[in-house]
């Protein structure tokens, strides 16, 4: 038996194309059906607008055009695309329901999962929670509900998150991103070499698994 192809992922809950990005590399392995190598998958924290407040008043579309400088008809019409691109994924992106915050919280808890073996189911609600659901996914009593959800415990998750313990976790993530240079999630790094940016196609990742599975074989061969 070999071991696993690890892939560390850079994302936030808050990024439309980090969903994305989650079902095309889904695709990609589910593409190469028999021949998908086993994998590890870890995700990492990176906050895309980190001077966010927990409770902004407003819409999607009042928070980008704000943050970006940006007319809100453009806005609109880049929030189109990213839903119908999302919907090409199998993703129904609700912009209208979508609760803007800052997502500090979201990446503590993800490594309180993580420290739980439930890591990757924690990453799929939270993102479903943000971009179909509506939820608020900065507030401590939303996040303990979701983190029950998935099977964690909530007086557990509560005490990790009141606690801050961490805090500094998602800031060493933040930290080795800047090393590596990421300037934008998603951001995939394959055996800790390889390095993707952005939701690429599902073929771009079955080509980047296959790649990297060739290689993983012939060295540990």
């Amino acid at each position: 038996m070999t071991s696993p192809i690890k892939i560390d992922i850079w994302s936030d809950i808050a990024c439309p194309w980090c969903y994305i990005g989650k079902r095309h590399l889904e695709g990609g392995l589910a593409a190469l059906g028999d021949d998908a190598p086993e994998v590890e998958i870890e995700y990492h924290s990176f906050e895309l607008a980190p001077d966010t407040p927990v409770d902004f008043e407003g819409s999607e579309v009042d928070f980008l055009a704000k943050h970006k400088g940006l007319p809100e008809s453009r806005v609109q019409q880049m929030l189109g695309h990213v839903a119908g691109v999302a919907a090409k994924a199998g993703l129904a992106y609700d912009y209208d329901v979508l609760q803007h915050t800052k997502t500090l919280k979201a990446h503590e808890l993800l490594h309180f999962a993580k420290e739980h073996g439930l890591q990757l189911e924690l990453s799929e609600r939270l993102f479903r929670a943000y971009f179909t659901e509506g939820r608020h996914v900065g507030r401590i009593d939303e996040l303990v509900e979701l983190a029950a959800e998935v099977g964690l415990d909530a007086d557990a998750a509560r005490e990790a998150l009141e606690s801050e313990r961490y805090s500094a976790a998602v800031q060493a993530d933040i930290a080795q991103a800047g090393t590596y240079g990421i300037q934008g999630v998603p951001f995939f790094v394959f055996e800790g070499k390889y390095g993707v940016s952005g939701a690429q196609p599902v073929e771009v990742f079955s080509q980047v698994l296959t790649q990297v599975a060739g290689e993983h074989d012939g060295a540990v061969a």
